[in-house]
């Protein structure tokens, strides 16, 4: 059985389908239509909900933390001991909340389709934010797409829905709500079992080891940005399931004095502060990976898991030298992120082995990271680009150039870097290494770029990286578009 309350409501699950997602579940199964499926991918926002969760601030007090998530990727089994909030539950007592009462003075809804979705995002935001901030209120709608209003009237009702915003609703049952969260807060592997499908939700490293042991052809729901789709837009069946995004130790971010040590389950929301601290250019780039409510479901080891070969962070951790842990019942082993990758979407992952923590080197400071896509925001690349080398007295000491889309996986360009380690750091010698990146790849075409365009841009990227050293006052990292 799962737990979970639906705004104020308690809900106790346990024959549903696991591959319900939230936006089904609350459409079909409790009668909430507010909630819009528009793509089923995750790219257009109208699906939107907020999930609540308890959450220890700096001081160590709980609170409760409010996130946007697309609820067309989202299974009901990861709402286990967390609140769901859809846009029904935002009026109270007859009265709009205030957010939705900005979108109606600024005039932010035409069609109203979207509008929900932009509804439950301001909601978040405002829930997030002390005072108007415009850099915040794009963050938050990056992931929200309208077709005839016109950004501008909702930015507007961001700005009012965040100025002096009045207690609601839920600011007054806090108390209340953080109290039954804890009292619903699992204490043992949670269950939804159809009969003929099962998702299971553990709550420590031993157990996930042990079911996964037990259930060696179960898939590993993490943020599930990536698996949903294969139910969403593939139509596929998953038989068996086990969630992880309850292992508290797999969510765990440390920072050393030599390393970031990130749990694989960690929310890329999470990882952002660590990661923007160590590498600002790692930071610049999570800013555009997807949409926030794909940052804050989707995870660090879900994006190396899934063994894309344009995922974004791939290329940045084989740069910076990365290792994965990866688990099989109590055994572990350390492997180079680059040793991960086999070929298209085969790793080196063994059968009941699952990756438990990534391991990010610290103390590189010429490291620099690059995404080409079509949009700023919310897009996927063509090609994304990462260069991390040690220059001493004019010369290149060592060389770590990797790069997503242009290979069948992420892929270090060996014969770039022995054209530049041992010479000295200039225009010519970055001129032999972009002749060797033709040696090092061949792209292919498709809907995102050409593989000339590819191949180009991969070699721009390294001009650029070069100039950027050169004159570090330039600022245009991590801005470019295809």
């Amino acid at each position: 059985m799962i737990q979970f309350l639906l705004n104020q409501e308690l809900r106790s699950e346990h024959t549903l389908d696991p591959n319900l997602t939230v936006l089904n579940y609350l459409r079909e199964h409790v009668g909430k239509s507010g909630t819009k499926e528009g793509c089923a991918s995750g790219d257009c926002g109208a699906c939107t909900v907020v999930v609540g969760e308890l959450h220890a601030d700096a001081q160590g007090t709980e609170q409760i933390r409010y996130r946007s998530l697309n609820a067309c990727l989202t299974f009901v089994s990861s709402l286990h001991g967390k609140q769901l909030i859809s846009v029904e539950d935002l009026k109270h007592q007859g009265q709009l909340h205030s957010v939705q009462k900005a979108m109606v003075e600024c005039h932010g809804s035409q069609c109203g389709f979207c509008t929900p979705g932009f509804v439950m995002s301001l909601f978040a935001l405002q829930k997030n934010s002390d005072a108007p901030d415009s850099q915040k209120a794009h963050e938050a709608l990056a992931g929200n797409l309208c077709r005839c209003t016109g950004y501008r009237p909702i930015l507007a009702a961001a700005e009012q829905a965040c100025c002096n915003k009045p207690q609601d609703q839920f600011d007054s049952r806090q108390a209340e709500t953080i109290a039954r969260l804890k009292a619903i807060a699992p204490t043992q592997t949670g269950e939804l079992n159809s009969g003929d499908k099962r998702c299971l939700v553990p709550l420590t490293v031993a157990d996930l080891a042990d079911l996964y042991d037990a259930y060696p052809q179960a898939r590993l729901l993490a943020g599930g940005t990536d698996l949903a789709l294969e139910v969403t837009q593939f139509h596929r069946t998953l038989p068996v399931m086990i969630y992880v995004g309850n292992i508290e130790e797999m969510k765990r971010i440390e920072s050393f004095d030599d390393r970031l040590e990130i749990g694989a389950a960690a929310p890329l929301s999470d990882c952002y502060a660590a990661l923007h601290h160590a590498y600002p250019d790692f930071g610049d780039l999570l800013h555009r990976f997807a949409s926030l409510q794909i940052r804050n479901q989707g995870t660090l080891g879900g994006n190396i898991g899934n063994a894309s070969p344009i995922g974004d962070s791939p290329p940045l951790l084989i740069a910076l030298g990365a290792r994965i842990v990866l688990c099989k019942g109590n055994v572990r082993r350390t492997l180079a992120l680059e040793d991960y990758f086999i070929d298209y979407r085969v790793t080196a992952r063994q059968d009941s082995e699952f990756i438990e923590k990534v391991i990010v080197p610290k103390g590189h400071a010429l490291f620099r990271a690059y995404k080409v896509s079509k949009r700023l925001d919310d897009d996927i690349s063509a090609v994304c680009a990462a260069f991390n080398l040690t220059i001493d007295n004019g010369v290149v000491r060592e060389a770590r150039v990797a790069f997503g889309g242009m290979a069948a996986t992420p892929k270090r360009a060996k014969r770039c870097e022995a054209a530049l380690v041992g010479a000295p750091w200039n225009a010519a010698t970055v001129e032999q290494a972009c002749a060797a990146l033709a040696e090092d790849f061949t792209p292919l075409s498709d809907f995102r770029a050409s593989k000339e365009y590819r191949l180009l841009s991969a070699q721009n990227l390294l001009r650029k990286y070069f100039i950027e050293l050169q004159t570090p006052h330039i600022e245009t990292r991590v801005t470019a578009y295809v």
